[in-house]
């Protein structure tokens, strides 16, 4: 193959290298527009599973690398005045400068042709001349902005500035500088990549940032290599504590927003993306060099693999982009938390800590576990005392109270509707469905939306609150949960609106009945999306009865013994579709501003309030995000809760979406965790509400991470709850407790042991006389290189 590469960094050096490797009558060509000995950054990270893959593919390169690397496993995280060490993670950095320099020497030595100080000519002529085009020219990727319309690029700067400095200081291990200051929260990304520096990159809020006066260079223009010496004094001045009177080094060093870049396609016709070219991921959870470097090995092992360019290019993205995704969601999550740390700086120590290391949703609690238990126990211990309680034991069997109500665990059966009632009353199979769940162990057990009225349904399967009759029905399932079970149990009210009316959700989701409609109403008269009802935009009147319609479903509420009321106000329905501007374009003084859309779903608030009775507590669930440009957002959301909380919530469930058709939600594991993390510790937290996270979230560990990180007070499941009904005994079992938070029906006892299900599970018989001697794996790691060590040099001189 005829191969031109745009871009000498690591990662189109590394492919050439690969590429020669493979085959030595491939041609590569890589052109490098700086000269190469022009090297930006200092440290590079990188992980065990990267290095694995290195030293299979050139060995030459890994143990060169090896002869390099600074080691270490442990992380310090200095915050309010402590450091904390947290072991067993396994970290290998060395020298941006030396790895360069390494690949440059490498690829050169097995005939790639590289062309330093030369741009490469355009790309239309590289594209016939040369079989193939590698784009590695980086986060500004010319080649990227040429086809537009074939990559589909999307690029996502971020609030925070960070500086990418050095210091003379050789650290011990992986720090984590978090410093509250007059302007805001600071924080420093600091790691040892030889026995003379380390990386030392300080990062803030563009709010914290503009406070501490470190915009007056906002408007200087500095040259390639030159740095913003006027903000390096200053961050001299700021951590000078932290420095311990080291020297801060620079290298072409100025404030930064990093971008997030996304495309849609890595190829166009012979051309293919690669590292930052196609996709960033924030530094806060690895390097864009190695990014780059596994880019490379699987680019050149595709083309390798199969008989044309074209088939080889979608393969590699077919094998790449997944693993791309996958870190670019964990790096996601990483740069909003540290876009919004000054969220936790009035956190525990320990539960800073531990919700630092959590940040990305990659560490979980019980992988933590395993590489240090020391601190996992510790979190444990710190989670009990701050809640008061005299036992440690996993996060989610430890009791919660919402207002006066006691729970015995902080697990929640999310509201599912189960589209099984007749004319809204439910039947035996809510019976068995609420009453399963709360045999299985659930602190709380919540209704699904319990509509208000029969226009206010959204199916006719729906259950209601609205006749006597219905009262009664769930009179008889809240007596048989108070009494099989410690459970309490939860209704939830609404009213559909807009979204009323239609077929059951097997039937055809949102899709309009096809005979026996009724009237829908909305704030405004616009449909939920293309085919559903054109709803009629409620009046005054209409407005007022609903309301009654709510104060009469929660008064039947109390009389039935539900011990927790909730107020639906997400999902699209009635009063979430007051709170949207995509669906609320009244003109009245109940649309425009937030503050007029807030007026109805507030007025229904108080109503509902006042009918309550006040020892019991009161929720709202919400939307923080509708997912749909021109919607909510999530800062709208704070103000929503906090409007709801002056209004005497004592809860408030968080759950985003389904205000429109055409929504985009970002799916993924515990998706909407941040949302409830958010209003959790800049609103609700502070007025002693309850908040409740909720999606995509199914295992212990997960429900057991987000508690300890202080992201939400409770934790509901829905499917997970549909697939085992006994989930929390069985996660009980599972995690060897045995306590108050987890009481098994005394006929279900016998069961509380997990049955042997196969031989594997059998005790094995001794085979050896001799006893393999266990191994002493170093949990804390430091880096301390020693001063004299010979500067060996594997690579030949070119």
């Amino acid at each position: 193959m005829k191969i031109a590469v745009i871009g000498g960094g690591p990662g189109g050096l590394y492919f050439g290298a690969l590429m020669k490797q493979l085959d030595t009558a491939h041609e590569v060509t890589v052109w490098e527009r700086n000269a190469a000995s022009d090297t930006f950054g200092f440290g590079v990270v990188f992980s065990d599973e990267t290095l694995g893959g290195i030293g299979n593919a050139d060995p030459v390169i890994a143990e060169y690398m090896s002869r390099r690397f600074a080691r270490w496993s442990d992380i310090d995280i200095h915050f309010r005045g402590a450091m904390h060490t947290v072991g067993g993670q396994g970290f290998a950095a060395m020298s941006r400068k030396e790895l360069l320099e390494l690949l440059q020497r490498r690829s050169i030595e097995l005939g790639v042709d590289v062309r330093f100080s030369t741009i490469a000519p355009p790309v239309e002529e590289l594209m016939a001349e040369y079989d193939l085009v590698l784009a590695a020219d980086g986060l500004n990727s010319a080649v990227r902005a040429k086809f537009p319309e074939s990559f589909l690029p999307s690029l996502d700067p971020r609030v925070s500035k960070y500086m990418w400095l050095g210091t003379d200081q050789v650290f011990e291990a992986f720090k984590f500088f978090v410093k509250e200051t007059d302007a805001g929260t600071m924080q420093i990304h600091g790691y040892p990549y030889s026995d003379e520096g380390s990386t030392f990159i300080v990062e803030m809020h563009e709010d914290v940032w503009r406070a501490a006066g470190f915009d007056e260079t906002e408007n200087d223009v500095f040259p390639p290599g030159v740095s913003d010496m006027k903000s390096v004094a200053k961050v001299k001045e700021i951590f000078a504590d932290e420095l311990a009177g080291f020297d801060v080094l620079t290298n072409n060093s100025k404030w930064i927003n990093f971008t997030t870049v996304r495309n849609q396609h890595w190829r166009h016709e012979n051309i293919v993306l690669l590292g930052d070219a196609a996709h960033t991921a924030h530094f806060s959870i690895g390097s864009g060099t190695k990014l780059a470097m596994e880019d490379s090995l699987a680019l050149a092992a595709c083309l390798h693999e199969h008989s044309s360019v074209e088939t080889a290019l979608e393969a590699y993205e077919t094998e790449r982009r997944p693993v791309v995704e996958s870190t670019q969601r964990a790096a996601q999550a990483s740069l909003e938390w540290f876009e919004n740390i000054g969220q936790y700086k009035d956190q525990d120590p320990v539960q800073f800590c531990f919700n630092l290391l959590t940040r990305s949703r990659r560490i979980t609690y019980d992988n933590l576990k395993l590489r240090d238990t020391e601190f996992a126990n510790k979190v444990d211990e710190d989670f009990a005392r701050l809640n008061g309680s005299d036992v440690v034991a996993p996060a989610m069997f430890q009791p919660h109270k919402i207002g006066e109500l006691e729970l015995v665990n902080r697990v929640v059966v999310s509201p599912m509707d189960m589209y099984s009632a007749v004319d809204g009353v439910p039947g035996d199979f809510h019976l068995v469905h609420l009453g399963s769940k709360a045999m299985g162990g659930a602190g709380l057990v919540m209704t699904e939306m319990v509509c208000v009225s029969d226009i206010g349904r959204i199916t006719p399967g729906c259950t209601g609150l609205y006749t006597d009759e219905q009262g009664a029905a769930w009179k008889r399932i809240t007596q048989y949960v108070h009494g099989n079970s410690q459970a309490k149990i939860g209704a939830q009210i609404g009213h559909s609106g807009r979204k009323g009316s239609t077929k059951l959700m097997w039937e055809g989701l949102d899709e309009p009945l096809d005979e026996g409609n009724w009237e829908v109403l909305a704030p405004s008269a616009l449909p939920y999306g293309e085919g559903c009802h054109l709803p009629a935009e409620i009046t005054r009147a209409q407005m007022d009865e609903v309301r009654e319609q709510f104060v009469a479903a929660a008064k039947r509420a109390d009389e039935a013994g539900f011990d927790l009321l909730e107020v639906h106000a997400a999902h699209g329905y009635l009063l979430s579709s007051f709170l949207s501007p995509l669906s609320n374009q009244r003109t009245d003084e109940y649309g425009g501003s937030l503050e007029n859309r807030l007026r109805y779903p507030l007025e229904v608030l108080d109503a509902v309030r006042a009918a309550w009775p006040a020892h019991k507590p009161l929720g709202a669930r919400i939307s923080a995000t509708d997912w749909a440009e021109g919607g909510n957002t999530e800062d709208d959301a704070l103000e929503i809760a906090k409007a709801f909380i002056a209004h005497g919530i004592d809860s408030i469930d968080v759950s985003s979406g389904q205000i429109v058709r055409n929504e985009r939600p970002a799916f993924g594991r515990s998706y909407q965790t941040p949302f409830a993390d958010k209003i959790r510790n800049q609103v609700a937290a502070a007025a002693g509400v309850t908040v409740i996270a909720v999606g995509a979230i199914s295992s212990y560990d997960d429900v057991n991470s987000i508690l300890l990180a202080g992201r939400a007070d409770l934790v509901a499941l829905g499917r997970t709850h549909l697939y085992n009904p006994q989930w929390t005994l069985q996660a009980a079992a599972e995690q060897d407790y045995v306590g108050d938070g987890a009481t098994w029906p005394m006929p279900f006892k016998a069961g509380r042991r997990k049955p042997p299900s196969a031989r594997t599970d059998a005790v094995r018989p001794r085979l050896s006389l001799l006893q393999e001697a266990e191994v002493d794996e170093q949990v804390h790691l430091r880096w301390t290189p020693a001063k004299d060590a010979a500067q060996d040099d594997l690579m030949p001189t070119v």
